[in-house]
């Protein structure tokens, strides 16, 4: 059997991305020896990640504000509790398209991932140093 840990929000690393996107990484192998990866992302109003793929399955869940998805193009307004989810490669982005924060959770069924950004081709490690929402 396996240990249970309990992570406090207050003990949580918070990840600057660029523009006032912030992420807080959750459960991770680095972090608790998980098999998967999850954290919450914010986006002050107006931010959006650029087009990307992932190496892995994406479930993301919104959290607050509003928001439209972009999934291969097409484009989708979601409210508070709508989920998508997402099959590694294939193209999306998140837009907060509200006067306020907009925050989503995500679970990566991966405990390595990868996101490759559509303009430019380059693929970067998960909130390393280079995986960053501004302009690629």
């Amino acid at each position: 059997m396996s240990e249970t840990t309990i992570l406090k929000v207050d003990d949580l690393n918070v990840h600057a991305r660029g523009d006032g996107v912030e992420t807080m990484l959750l459960a991770a192998k680095h972090v608790c020896g998980a098999r998967i990866t999850t954290g919450f992302t914010s986006f002050p109003p107006g931010r959006e990640v650029p087009v990307h793929k992932h190496n892995c399955d994406e479930q993301v869940t919104l959290i607050e504000g509003e928001a439209m998805v972009e999934i291969e193009g097409k484009m989708t307004s979601v409210r508070v509790r709508d989920t998508t989810y997402i099959e590694a490669g294939t193209w999306h982005r998140f837009i907060n398209t509200g006067e306020s924060r907009m925050t989503i959770l995500w679970v990566y069924d991966a405990d390595e991932v990868t996101r490759t950004f559509q303009q430019s081709g380059k693929t970067v490690q998960h909130l390393s140093g280079e995986d960053v929402v501004t302009s690629q």
